[in-house]
């Protein structure tokens, strides 16, 4: 599977991204020369993240033949302070409800989305700490 993509400056911190297929368009905040017509790169690195586990996680449920949920996610990116401002820590939150959900079937999809099937988390945890924190009907599991 090929990963490149086609980046074309349109102008002061505006850029368009050819993502297979797809248009993506990236700004600048306004504070700093940009338009804010676009999401920030740094932000898309969790993005990436969460589609790809969120994509991982919504499959093997499926396998698990795990229905009748809603599911979200929340990713927050913690910076480093001197450039090059990178993510340190990336704490995700995956979230989930509905009534009697197997919490055994969850956590299970979680886990092996986080350390085995998703690419962007595996590639994020050679620069950061990536830590994950499992919901069910907003109560934390602990793991």
């Amino acid at each position: 599977m090929a990963g490149a993509v086609i980046t074309k400056w349109t102008g002061e911190l505006s850029f368009d991204s050819l993502v297979t297929g797809h248009h993506l368009k990236m700004d600048g905040d306004k504070e700093y020369g940009g338009n804010d017509t676009g999401p920030r790169p740094k932000p898309l690195l969790l993005a990436a993240l969460t589609g790809c586990s969120g994509m991982d996680i919504v499959s093997i449920l499926k396998k698990m033949q795990v229905e009748d949920y809603s599911f979200e996610m929340e990713a927050d990116g913690e910076s480093t302070e001197e450039h090059p401002v990178v993510y340190h820590t990336i704490t995700v939150k995956f979230k989930f409800a509905g009534e009697n959900l197997p919490q055994d079937k969850i956590v299970k999809a979680v886990t092996l989305s986080t350390d085995r099937y998703c690419g962007v988390n595996a590639m994020l945890k050679q620069a950061a700490k990536v830590n994950v924190q499992i919901y069910i009907n907003e109560q934390e599991l602990v793991l």
